[in-house]
């Protein structure tokens, strides 16, 4: 059997992005401006106070986090 490569994150790989209220670290892929992929880990998880509250809500301070990411170029806007 032939494995195919996977080329989805040539164009634009994750990469870490830090939240400013509880320093978990996730990495992020902002595919547009509406479109974010957010890949957390079991300590980021941990460390997140919101997501204690609603698993499957992204926490506003991690959010924030991201849009100045994407603003002041830290992370690249793939479809821009």
């Amino acid at each position: 059997m032939t494995v195919r490569h996977d080329e989805r994150l040539v164009d634009g790989p994750l990469l870490p992005v830090r939240c400013r209220r509880c320093a978990a670290e996730v990495l992020v892929r902002k595919s547009s401006w509406e479109q974010t992929s957010i890949q957390w880990t079991a300590e980021a998880r941990a460390a997140c106070p919101e997501l204690a509250a609603d698993p499957h809500e992204t926490c506003p301070a991690l959010r924030s986090a991201i849009q100045e990411a994407a603003l002041t170029g830290a992370i690249t806007v793939i479809d821009e």
